[in-house]
C-alpha cells in the first residue's frame, strides 16, 4: 500500500512550499517518519531534512431526519510537513 496518499494544495501549504521549503502530504495513519521521508525521496528525487506529523481526528456530524438522529464521523486523518534540504524543491503542477 502506497505511504503518500496525496499532496495538500492548499494556500496555507503553497504559501508555506514559496517561503520555508516545506511540502504537506495526505499520508497513511501507520507510516512513521522514515517511511514517511523514504517514500518522498523515492518519489520526486529530492533529499528531505526533517518530517514532522499531525493527527486529526474524526469529525463528528448530526443529522435530523425524518426517520430520526442520524450520527456520522469522518476518518482519521494523518497529515505530514516534509522540509526539504536547501535548493530542493517539488513542483506539484507538472503533470496536469
Amino acid at each position: 500500500m502506497e505511504i503518500i496518499i496525496k499532496p495538500i494544495i492548499t494556500e496555507k501549504a503553497t504559501n508555506d512550499s514559496e517561503i520555508r521549503n516545506r511540502y504537506t502530504f495526505l499520508v497513511r495513519r501507520a507510516a512513521n517518519k522514515v517511511e514517511i521521508k523514504n517514500a518522498v525521496q523515492k518519489k520526486y528525487n529530492v533529499t528531505v531534512e526533517k518530517v514532522r506529523t499531525q493527527i486529526y481526528g474524526p469529525e463528528r456530524k448530526t443529522k435530523y431526519t425524518k426517520s430520526g438522529i442520524q450520527r456520522t464521523k469522518s476518518n482519521i486523518k494523518k497529515k505530514a510537513i516534509v522540509q526539504l534540504v536547501e535548493g530542493d524543491s517539488i513542483d506539484f503542477y507538472n503533470n496536469l
